[in-house]
């Protein structure tokens, strides 16, 4: 894989910086290796003790949320006129970005927190809320959250499955969005039940 010939050659090189920098570039949707990729491989370093993971998991949630806020505050700063002139110049597809737009307007918040998981969306998520004016407030908690458990989430693919983190990264990628989605409404449900038999107990 050239991609990850080219992880390993930038990671022994720049280390931290890789998730510091490579990261938002990832987000502003240049040409890079995709971003899930080079966290399963951060997870990787980390089991072959190459990488600190507290200094690891910081960087990378660092560089996701400097990515995000990037284009967050591009959206809302430039407005849809301006992206939509200048955009391609940072490989911002038209497309791509009004399909955003209509899934965020269709789906909320959720879909800022589940865009993370999509490649191919995750770097239009934040251009899209941005020019819909979302308070930052609201954005922040959504795509905050989002960026710590999608960083965290890859790291642990890598950490976990060690010398077979590249199968374990290509299953996770194509269900990993399905099994968060399973989970929150397991938890959601789980909460539901508790409060319910609370209320009960308390009548």
């Amino acid at each position: 894989m050239e991609a990850l010939a080219w992880l390993e050659r930038v990671f022994e090189q720049y280390g931290y910086l890789v998730l510091l920098i490579g990261l938002p570039v990832d987000f502003i949707a240049l040409p890079l290796p995709p971003g899930q990729t080079t966290l399963a491989y951060t997870g990787y370093l980390i089991y072959k003790e190459a990488l600190s993971p507290v200094a690891a998991v910081a960087a990378a949630f660092l560089g996701a949320s400097i990515g995000v806020t990037a284009t967050y505050t591009i959206g809302y700063q430039a407005g849809a006129r301006l992206l939509e002139k200048f955009g391609r110049r940072l490989m911002i597809r038209p497309d791509v970005l009004e399909k955003s737009r209509g899934y965020y307007e269709r789906y909320g918040n959720r879909f800022l927190f589940a865009s993370f998981f999509i490649p191919g969306v995750r770097q239009f998520a934040g251009y899209a809320v941005g020019m819909l004016r979302v308070p930052f407030r609201t954005f922040a908690f959504y795509a905050y959250g989002g960026a710590a458990c999608w960083t965290g989430a890859f790291i642990a693919i890598g950490y976990a499955f060690g010398e077979q983190w590249e199968a374990a990264f290509l299953l996770a990628e194509r269900y990993l969005l399905f099994v968060c989605i399973a989970a929150g409404v397991v938890a959601a449900a789980y909460v539901a039940w508790a409060l319910y038999k609370k209320r009960r107990k308390a009548g």
